[in-house]
């Protein structure tokens, strides 16, 4: 009985010590972050590879542009439509959770998220799609070092440059160039409203540009855009 335990006790220790490695491996990879641009990110290699299963020579669309070369129609527009407090939060916006919370609730299903931008970062730079019982809390530990260590310029200037905007289409310079043929830097406020419109769907709005949904959307974002505060 004695081997047993001193064996149970030695397997959590080793789970522990693995646990701990590999939040410094994360850490290790935000810090890194500060002044080096992430090349990919896990989201990015999970979209990669389900497209070349259906096409072996598939790639992604995706070039990463300085913040000042990223229009500051887009970033209004992304901070009104996703994340309002983005530059006051500390990482969460326990109000927006709170209420969809409530909204859900009232559905009787998801039909609201309350993830800030610095969260949505967290998930899209280090997590598979595949959801597991600790993502969320992995999610949260993710978000606190990126809070930590970043200032929000920088955060916001990763997200500009990895968010999904379509099939295979990722950051501001490869959405703007896919659906405008034109430069991040050059985006009007009415398409940088429309790109803002089409992140909750990136991949159903690329086959569905004329989509009743995206129109009434683009049109609420761009009424918001003048009160948007951006780092």
């Amino acid at each position: 009985m004695k081997k047993v335990k001193v064996l149970f006790w030695r397997i959590v220790l080793g789970l522990f010590v693995l646990l701990l490695l590999y939040q410094l491996w994360l850490f290790a990879h935000v810090c890194w972050w500060i002044k080096f641009n992430p090349a990919t990110s896990a989201f990015m290699e999970d979209r990669l590879e389900v497209m070349q299963d259906r096409n072996p020579k598939a790639g992604l669309q995706y070039k990463w542009v300085p913040y000042e070369r990223i229009s500051d129609n887009l970033k209004r527009a992304l901070i009104a439509s996703e994340d309002a407090k983005f530059v006051d939060h500390e990482g969460f916006d326990w109000e927006g959770i709170a209420k969809a919370y409530e909204k859900n609730l009232k559905k009787g299903r998801i039909v609201a998220g309350g993830s800030t931008i610095s969260q949505q970062l967290a998930k899209n730079l280090f997590l598979s799609t595949r959801k597991t019982p600790w993502r969320k809390g992995e999610e949260a530990v993710i978000t606190l070092m990126l809070e930590a260590v970043m200032d929000k310029q920088r955060i916001f200037e990763i997200y500009l440059n990895v968010i999904e905007w379509g099939d295979g289409v990722f950051g501001a310079e490869a959405a703007a160039r896919h659906y405008f043929g034109i430069s991040a830097a050059q985006l009007s406020p009415e398409q940088a409203a429309r790109l803002a419109a089409m992140v909750p769907n990136p991949r159903y709005y690329d086959k569905h540009r004329e989509a009743r949904g995206l129109l009434a959307k683009t049109i609420v974002i761009l009424d918001r855009m003048p009160d948007a505060d951006i780092p």
